[in-house]
């Protein structure tokens, strides 16, 4: 089965100026206006084919650069030219065998080669590839040119055309040259006209199909380029496009409900997905501040708070990170200040704290000099109940180990006890505090035992037993002094 491209509305996770100053940068935000005009010509029934000719030509080409009306305007020419030969032809009376010989007419005269990208009708005349889309139009173009009645058909991934004939309705599978009737048996010719058998089509077995009207026959050929344009992250081409089929898709009236919901998602849906896309598009590739723009810049023409303030929160949280991961926690919070007229409360709540978070590492951090930790402490005492849980309480043991390394390094054993003591009595105590105390501990009685062997080892004994007695009053059970007392005394007796 041949396929159309199918759709996602992926979403898919900051300027501080105002978004008028890069509007033109940006897309345009306004339809062509000839799409106002189609929506009328098109979007009703009893569709001229002269009508649904241009049209399909326009989607096909609609903003492809200098020439194109030009362009489109000859191979509307060669379209009136064919429906012309086509009439002139003796088409049988009988609709059903006269749609069959529009499709080996279209076929001969057309249609080369499938490609299943080759959404666009104006192709067909350049290069004769075709997918079913672009046959599906130029087929249904040729069968109202014709007199016959036809409708668009589609699935969630194909597209095809519906003949009335009389009483009957047939399927034709415009991708083939024999897929008027699909799985009906048809009698090959050579070029001589002499029969040679039998080519078969097999019949589709075509689940949740849904007839469509004109209009949305042709939107399909906008949402293919569309879809062709962000598989090659071409997001802010595909823009426009979704913008003028939104507005084509106005004059139906229909699209959007019953049935058809499943293959047509509302158009104004489609385009928001559309515009949040290119905002995406920015943010992945690290342009925060445009995406931010273009959110103020686009949503204003096309309001969806809650789609516009997803993405600026995204964008927000990544350019705020990115400053923090830089060790630029100022500028994070002036950053954040800027957009909170921009940024949802709870938004703007969620991403403060995360800055509040990372003020607070950075102080906590950077203790370094007295009056540091006093610092850091205080402004977690501050915060105390706006900071994580989780990580508030080991910020602050982080503060007051940072604390105590800072007597460490200088070798003050005593005064980094007394400074843990006075913390833990304030705080509270855990495991690594307990452990830093115990390791503080190890080195004051460490110190002094080196400081009773320098004594001991001068044979200053009766000084070693003074500064040892003194010691003891610091640590009264401590093994290590009690077992330098008896060592001394010993001495003394000798």
């Amino acid at each position: 089965m041949k396929k159309t491209i199918c759709l996602t509305s992926a979403f898919f996770l900051l300027i501080l100026s105002a978004a008028p100053l890069w509007a033109q940068a940006f897309p345009s935000l306004e339809a062509a206006p000839a799409a106002y005009e189609y929506a009328q010509r098109i979007g009703k029934n009893n569709v001229r084919w002269l009508d649904l000719a241009e049209v399909s030509l326009w989607a096909s080409a609609v903003n492809a650069g200098q020439g194109a009306e030009a362009k489109a305007a000859s191979y509307l020419d060669r379209i009136k030219a064919a429906a012309e030969e086509l009439s002139a032809s003796s088409l049988p009376q009988n609709p059903k065998e006269r749609g069959e010989a529009v499709l080996t007419f279209l076929h001969k005269k057309f249609l080369k080669s499938y490609s299943e990208y080759q959404t666009r009708v104006d192709e067909i005349f350049i290069s004769g590839r075709y997918n079913c889309v672009s046959s599906a139009v130029l087929y249904m173009v040729f069968c109202l040119s014709a007199g016959l009645e036809a409708e668009g058909v589609m699935t969630r991934d194909h597209a095809f055309v519906l003949v009335n004939a009389g009483a009957e309705t047939i399927d034709v599978e415009t991708t083939n040259p024999y897929g008027f009737d699909p799985g009906n048996r048809k009698e090959f010719h050579d070029a001589f006209g002499k029969a040679t058998g039998f080519a078969y089509v097999p019949a589709q077995n075509y689940r949740n199909r849904t007839v469509i009207n004109a209009a949305e026959l042709v939107s399909l050929i906008l949402s293919n380029r569309i879809a062709v344009l962000e598989r090659g992250n071409r997001f802010a081409e595909a823009v426009p496009l979704a913008i003028n089929r939104a507005v084509l898709l106005s004059g139906t009236g229909k699209t959007g409900a019953g049935n058809k919901a499943e293959f047509f998602e509302d158009p104004q849906k489609d385009l928001m997905s559309r515009l949040v896309n290119l905002g995406a598009y920015y943010v992945r590739n690290g342009k925060e501040d445009d995406a931010i723009a273009w959110a103020g810049y686009a949503g204003g023409r096309f309001p969806d708070p809650q789609r516009w303030q997803e993405l600026i929160k995204t964008a927000a949280n990544n350019k705020l990170v990115k400053l923090i991961r830089s060790k630029k926690i100022s500028d994070a919070r002036s950053a954040l200040t800027a957009l909170k007229e921009k940024l949802g409360s709870e938004n703007y709540a969620e991403l403060d704290v995360m800055v509040l978070e990372a003020e607070a590492g950075d102080k906590v951090n950077n203790i370094r000099n007295p009056g540091d930790a006093d610092a850091a402490l205080a402004f977690l005492a501050q915060n105390w109940d706006r900071l994580p849980s989780g990580r508030r309480e080991e910020m602050r043991t982080a503060a007051i180990l940072a604390e105590a390394d800072r007597y460490g390094k200088a070798k003050n054993w005593l005064g980094g006890m007394h400074y843990l003591s006075g913390a833990t009595e304030k705080y509270g105590t855990n495991a690594k505090l307990d452990n830093a105390m115990r390791i503080m501990r190890q080195n004051r009685v460490s110190e002094l035992h080196n400081e009773f062997a320098a004594l001991f080892n001068r044979r200053d004994y009766n000084g070693a037993k003074t500064f040892i007695q003194k010691a003891l009053q610091e640590f009264p059970e401590e093994k290590q002094l009690l077992q330098d007392l008896v060592l001394v005394e010993k001495a003394l007796q000798q």
